[in-house]
């Protein structure tokens, strides 16, 4: 996801401080200025993008939808 170019104008920056992995899905807590969200994203994803604890992301969000993409 190329962040400068998504029309969702709720975006934080942020930090990513704890990652619950499953097996398909992980729960990926990060913390801003505004504070703690929490995300769920596809494993594989987490891995193939290289999102960690203390990674910077940007979190956008849309309804209750919540998405990260590196900083």
């Amino acid at each position: 996801m190329d962040i400068r170019t998504t029309r969702i104008r709720n975006q934080l920056q942020g930090r990513i401080v704890s990652i619950i992995r499953g097996a398909v899905h992980s729960e990926v807590d990060v913390v801003t200025a505004a504070g703690l969200f929490t995300s769920v994203v596809e494993t594989e994803l987490l891995d193939l993008i290289g999102l960690k604890a203390g990674s910077a992301v940007v979190a956008t969000v849309k309804s209750s939808d919540v998405k990260l993409a590196a900083a």
